[in-house]
């Protein structure tokens, strides 16, 4: 079963204007057998988008889940009006495209929370599934 979820911001999100810099979908569920495949990883993946026309410096935020695993973005600028993929797996990282390196799955497949934190620490966005359904995007 694929699961990849992109829900567009909304009055219930409680934000008065959208953010520059969101999580704009996630795919938690790889398709295919969870084998631990590098394919079957990097099939495992969050889009972080940039609305704004700037480029905005990633370097230094993160991106978590709930339990702590954390990817830290290195030298990593995202263009105005574009996204960027973080993937589990290990790849060469592009500008479309980075990888956490990592040899197991992090995103539950039942319920979870993608963190994104700028390099001060601030909350800049959230998408959740599973028993945080109401906060999916």
């Amino acid at each position: 079963m694929t699961a990849a979820i992109a829900v567009p911001a909304s009055a219930a999100d409680h934000r008065p204007h959208r953010q520059t810099v969101e999580i704009s979908s996630v795919q938690y569920d790889s398709p295919g057998w969870d084998n631990c495949s590098n394919r079957s990883l990097n099939g495992e993946w969050v889009e972080i988008t940039n609305y704004s026309r700037r480029g905005v410096n990633l370097d230094g935020w993160t991106l978590a889940d709930e339990d702590g695993r954390t990817y830290t973005f290195d030298h990593y600028r995202l263009a105005g009006r574009a996204t960027v993929r973080v993937h589990t797996g290990t790849g060469l990282d592009t500008r479309r495209d980075v990888y956490q390196d990592r040899r197991t799955y992090v995103w539950d497949n039942r319920s979870d929370t993608a963190t994104l934190r700028n390099d001060h620490g601030r909350l800049i966005d959230e998408a959740s599934w599973g028993r945080h359904g109401h906060h999916q995007r």
